[in-house]
């Protein structure tokens, strides 16, 4: 018993370097989406701000739900809504799909379709501020340059390198002064920045996640509750909904 304590004792570092690797592990995805955002807050930064107004990691309250999105410009250009996403790989999708591919080596891995994503954060927005009618919305997916895109879409899917371009490609002004910084203010004045409300949204998040993925495993369509039918496609099997084409829903 002895032996072992001291043996124990003189391998201290080692069970902390483990430990330390564990919860790394458990963390990175969050950590890799912190600075993956920061990076793209600091290009944005750098816009001109007479133009552009810009507010980092906001969350509203949208009737009995939440919405969080990464970056939203308010500018005389329109509205700029912004998804980052921070993956390696090949990243395959296209405009419509409810999951994009990222692959790495022959490991392949889903991810939601951020171009959807992004509409969804369009649509709360819309809802907000339902007395600018007129306004126009911009969504841009941003990438970092570790991925290598090949992603068809009608929506701006760029790398981080490539966002300030992007933003100042659309020069048409439609937003007044007056306008711009009314709906900037209000954007503000309704963000939700308490601790509490954030995570109750990221476990709502994974609690629909979760909801979906046993209705697909159950061969139920998480959209419209028909049946999952298994189907050939151009790049294989995957699973279809049996009231296409009403319902365009798709799982592999």
């Amino acid at each position: 018993m002895g032996l072992l304590i001291r043996s124990l004792v003189n391998t201290w570092y080692i069970w902390i370097i483990f430990i330390a690797v564990i919860i790394f592990k458990l963390f990175l995805p969050r950590i890799k989406g912190f600075f993956g955002e920061k990076s793209v807050a600091l290009l944005l930064s750098r816009l001109d701000s007479e133009k552009y107004k810009v507010i980092n990691n906001i969350m509203l309250q949208v009737g009995d739900r939440t919405t969080q999105i990464d970056h939203v410009v308010v500018s005389n250009y329109g509205i700029f809504v912004i998804e980052t996403k921070n993956y390696k790989g090949w990243i395959f999708g296209n405009e419509f799909s409810d999951y994009w591919t990222q692959v790495i080596y022959k490991r392949k891995e889903k991810l939601y379709n951020p171009v959807r994503q992004n509409y969804g954060h369009i649509q709360a927005l819309k809802q907000i501020l339902s007395e600018y009618a007129d306004v126009n919305y911009i969504s841009i997916v941003v990438f970092t340059t570790k991925a290598d895109l090949k992603v068809k879409a009608n929506t701006d899917v760029v790398y981080t390198v490539n966002l300030p371009k992007t933003i100042r490609r659309y020069s048409s002004e439609t937003i007044s002064d007056t306008d711009k910084e009314q709906i900037y203010e209000k954007l503000l004045a309704l963000n939700i920045d308490n601790k509490e409300d954030r995570k109750a949204h990221v476990q709502a998040i994974h609690e629909n996640l979760a909801d979906k993925h046993r209705k697909i495993n159950a061969n139920i369509c998480p959209k419209c509750g028909g049946v999952l039918v298994l189907r050939n496609g151009r790049y294989g099997k995957f699973k279809g909904c049996s009231n296409y084409p009403t319902c365009r829903f798709t799982a592999e």
